[in-house]
């Protein structure tokens, strides 16, 4: 219930005030920005004017269909712009969108689907072998979103409503927004499961509104920029992006997959301004570009996160027209929360101190806060030195995971959100994150920060990706390991990686155990170390 100021004069009618809500930025765009380009998609394109009726058609379905405020909608798929729509549409409608990363198990998928209670699950006709195991587990209605290139045959024997009859005869009625409260819940994102199921994380409608426009800002997003989505769309619902680039009316540039070849082809061909995504995402572009001579013909700004930009990858980047930006931040902070911000005079430092600066995690985003906690509570020095917990709070931090109180409180207390990272705090405010505090190797009684060890790993010419971990042994508790992937064509050997270490780093700190192999990964992009270390287990 909205408290009005006691003030004499006030006014009664309450026109000062309108609910936080990304359903504003489609009303904006659909009356507009009716002429400018929304989507651009498998060489098809189409305008805000088609975007808008989109979303009211699919909100007008589900109302038809009995819909109910407050009940969840799951939609698993590819950045396709049904997903782009579905999170105008969904809320649009009253219900609450329930995003679910593509690469789940069938049976992880089953439980999103049903702890979070949706009415309907959306499916993506080439994902659909990840539900035909648990078809008839998932309580919700399956819709079909079809796709004629990529058919599955399976479809002949199932009878699923497909995405175009749900949509059949409906009309592009205009809704009213249906929000009456801002921190009514907009979306469910579901964590993945690494010690246990998959946590749902509920952000509300104004943390939505609130973080797109902040996501605009420090990005320098407007009308005339070009967004191409290499990042999912289900993570965080595209670090909020999904509902920035509509609240501007740039151009959503969406695709299947992420290829290299493919992402630079739509790059060039759209204008392409900004993209987002893990550092695998980069170094695969930048090693394609660099076997075939291609360069940006204009600069391209970067979101980087989930590790930062090892000093190669920052050099590769920039030479080829690239701007590399370091975001940080949590589901729970619907995605980026911090980013280093980028000073002038910085511009003329030496790569490798360019480097160092760029790997920070920086300072909070406008109008949000951030700490680092000693175990106390107290915040740790700014001396780049003292360790403590990354704690933040503000508009941007989620309700609380759903039906699942004790896990709320055991990271939301004190009215912070404690983040599980290990960091410290550098003389000019900018947080560096040392590790995750499970991360954290304890070998011969000295703590060993992987994060640390992984940066200088990524110096090594000829390393694409690197992941340290510690591997039990009986009489170090755990000896420092490291998994490389190289680029394709070059050959280490492990006497070359620890040579390279002893050189940079303390004795203790250098990986006795050196691997060469696949790192596992999330679908964005995150390594999965609990894999290797419980695959290290097994081998002992």
């Amino acid at each position: 219930m909205l408290e009005k100021p006691s003030y004499p004069g006030v006014d009664d009618s309450i026109t000062w005030y309108s609910v936080l809500t990304p359903l504003l930025f489609l009303e904006r765009a659909g009356k507009y920005f009716r002429d400018k380009r929304a989507v651009v998609y498998r060489g098809k394109r189409y305008n805000y004017d088609a975007f808008y009726k989109n979303c009211l058609r699919l909100a007008n379905a589900l109302k038809e269909r009995g819909i109910k405020k407050g009940e969840k909608v799951a939609f698993i798929a590819r950045n396709r712009p049904e997903l782009l729509e579905a999170h105008f549409a969904i809320p649009l409608s009253g219900a609450i969108l329930v995003p679910i990363n593509i690469r789940l198990s069938p049976k992880e998928i089953s439980y999103i689907v049903n702890h979070s209670e949706s009415k309907y699950l959306f499916v993506d006709e080439p994902l659909l072998n990840s539900i035909l195991p648990v078809k008839d587990e998932v309580k919700a209605e399956i819709i079909l979103i079809e796709d004629e290139e990529a058919r599955n045959e399976k479809v002949k024997e199932l009878s699923f409503v497909s995405y175009r009859s749900f949509l059949k005869g409906v009309q592009e009625k205009r809704l009213e927004i249906p929000v009456n409260n801002e921190y009514e819940t907009i979306t469910i994102n579901y964590t993945s499961g690494t010690t246990g199921l998959p946590k749902g994380v509920m952000y509300h409608h104004r943390g939505a509104f609130l973080n797109a426009i902040t996501e605009a800002l420090e990005h320098q997003l407007d009308v005339n920029s070009v967004y191409l989505w290499t990042l999912p769309m289900f993570h965080c619902n595209g670090w909020c992006f999904t509902w920035a680039t509509v609240a501007v009316g740039a151009t959503n540039v969406c695709l299947d997959k992420v290829e290299p070849s493919t992402v630079y082809k739509l790059i060039e061909e759209n204008g392409v301004t900004h993209m987002s995504g893990a550092p695998t995402v980069y170094i695969s572009l930048m090693e394609y570009m660099k076997r075939n001579n291609l360069k940006f013909s204009r600069k391209v700004h970067m979101l980087i996160a989930a590790a930062p930009p090892a000093p190669s990858t920052l050099k590769g980047i920039t030479e080829l027209g690239g701007y590399m930006c370091h975001v940080y931040g949590l589901t729970e902070t619907y995605g980026p929360h911090s980013i280093c911000e980028w000073r002038a005079e910085w511009d003329k430092l030496p790569l490798d101190e360019a480097a160092r600066l760029k790997a920070r995690q920086g300072i909070p985003y406008v109008s949000f806060e951030m700490d680092v906690f000693d175990k106390d509570g107290k915040p740790v020095p700014w001396d780049g030195k003292t360790i403590g917990e990354v704690v933040m709070r503000g508009h941007n931090v989620a309700l609380g995971y759903y039906k699942n109180p004790e896990r709320t409180k055991e990271a939301f207390k004190g009215g912070w959100f404690y983040s599980g990272d290990a960091a410290v705090v550098h003389p000019d405010g900018y947080i560096e994150i040392v590790d995750r505090f499970k991360d954290m190797i304890n070998t011969g009684g000295e703590k060993v920060s992987s994060v640390k060890v992984e940066k200088v790993l990524m110096e090594i010419p000829g390393v694409k990706a690197v992941a340290v971990y510690g591997t039990p042994d009986e009489k170090w508790g755990e000896v420092v390991t490291a998994r490389i992937e190289t680029v394709e064509g070059v050959k280490l050997t492990d006497e070359e990686v620890i040579r390279f270490c002893r050189e940079r780093l303390a004795h203790f700190e250098c990986p006795k155990i050196v691997e060469f192999a696949p790192i596992p990964v999330t679908a964005t992009g995150k390594m999965q170390k609990y894999v290797l270390r419980n695959l290290a287990k097994e081998k002992k």
